[in-house]
């Protein structure tokens, strides 16, 4: 993954080194560069620019009412020869604000800021997605549609696995492990080395089996408390 930068600075002797800064990040890409904050917008309507490198003293526009005029802004980081701008700078949310002339291990370190808030709001988008109600797999030589609803438990067979939903049995070469990492895990759990079950098809807990329909599915010994508490947690009735 790499972040899409675009270099904003009046003066070409800046704008060429930042170019150089970011060809020697590996995951930083340049998308273009220009000199003036007019330019600028039309490559942001243009492109997909995921990092702004903003001088602030330009003319026309500078930088801060430049950053002020976009509605979506993509992360900035500003670069000035003056140090008086820093805290109406970062007023305005900017990941960065260097100094000229910029050091490389400052620009680098800046760049990892930009990078690392980056991938943590890809994570908190996707996490926040709803998670698909179905799943697709390889079964007699066809991709097969399963509802996660329709699934009663998974036994494993070597590197096959076999899932049971009500009216028949799915084979598919793919291992327990596989499903367990890409299963949702608040509504499957792997109670067994050969069995994952579906948390809301459990009917019974019985000694040492789960009872799922008709189905009577073994506990491993070292995940029998585990199993229990996920299973019934604070849900038990108890004698007052």
């Amino acid at each position: 993954m790499k972040l899409n930068c675009l270099i904003v600075d009046d003066e070409p002797v800046a704008r060429n080194g930042l170019e150089e800064y970011v060809n020697e990040v590996d995951f930083l890409h340049l998308a273009g560069k220009c000199e003036n904050a007019i330019k600028a917008s039309a490559l942001l309507n243009e492109g997909n620019i995921d990092l702004l490198l903003l001088d602030i003293h330009m003319p026309k526009l500078s930088g801060i009412e430049f950053l002020k005029t976009l509605k979506n802004p993509p992360m900035v980081i500003f670069s000035t020869a003056y140090s008086e701008y820093a805290l109406e700078g970062y007023s305005l949310d900017i990941i960065d604000y260097l100094v000229k002339p910029i050091p490389f291990e400052r620009f680098f370190k800046a760049a990892q800021k930009a990078f690392d808030f980056y991938e943590l709001k890809q994570k908190a988008e996707l996490s926040s997605m709803p998670s698909p109600e179905y799943f697709f797999i390889k079964c007699n030589h066809k991709f097969e549609k399963v509802n996660y609803s329709d699934v009663l438990y998974v036994e494993a067979m070597q590197n096959y696995c076999t899932i049971h939903i009500p009216d028949r049995k799915m084979i598919t070469y793919i291992t327990l492990t596989a499903l367990e990492e890409q299963f949702p895990k608040e509504r499957f759990l792997k109670v067994h080395k050969s069995f994952i079950i579906s948390l809301e098809k459990v009917s019974a807990l019985d000694g040492n089996e789960i009872v799922i329909g008709n189905a009577r599915i073994p506990i491993s010994r070292s995940l029998k408390d585990e199993v229990t508490q996920k299973i019934i947690g604070n849900n038990l009735f108890k004698r007052g």
